[in-house]
């Protein structure tokens, strides 16, 4: 199947590492930027970059979601579906439609009850 995924922390990881291993074609990878980190700010790439980038997986690190023309970046990309871990922003109503089959959220907690950044 021909995924985009989503994701941008460390423990999105292991479902990107996953989805590879069963062997679906990952179109793009996207990630929130690189955000300045440590006592010299330096730059720094999520862990889900680092690993898109292992495999040889285009990564987009759009700064915004909400324009057209990322969208349209977006739909461009040709997929069966968006799988979204731990992204970092709620999607526009019309990023999670894009595809056939849609888009799926994993979540580490129950929702709406559990929902925000640090859910556990």
């Amino acid at each position: 199947m021909r995924l985009v995924f989503m994701g941008t922390p460390q423990a999105a990881v292991p479902t990107l590492e996953r989805l590879i291993a069963d062997g679906h074609q990952i179109a793009a990878v996207y990630s929130q930027p690189d955000r300045p980190s440590g006592r010299g700010q330096r730059l720094t790439a999520s862990a889900v970059k680092e690993a898109a980038l292992q495999h040889g997986i285009d990564v987009r690190q759009p700064a915004k979601i909400k324009t057209d023309e990322a969208f349209e970046e977006f739909k461009a990309l040709g997929a069966d579906a968006a799988i979204v871990v731990a992204y970092g922003r709620i999607l526009p109503e019309r990023w999670l439609t894009a595809f056939p089959l849609g888009a799926i959220n994993v979540h580490f907690s129950l929702l709406p009850k559990y929902r925000g950044a640090a859910p556990v």
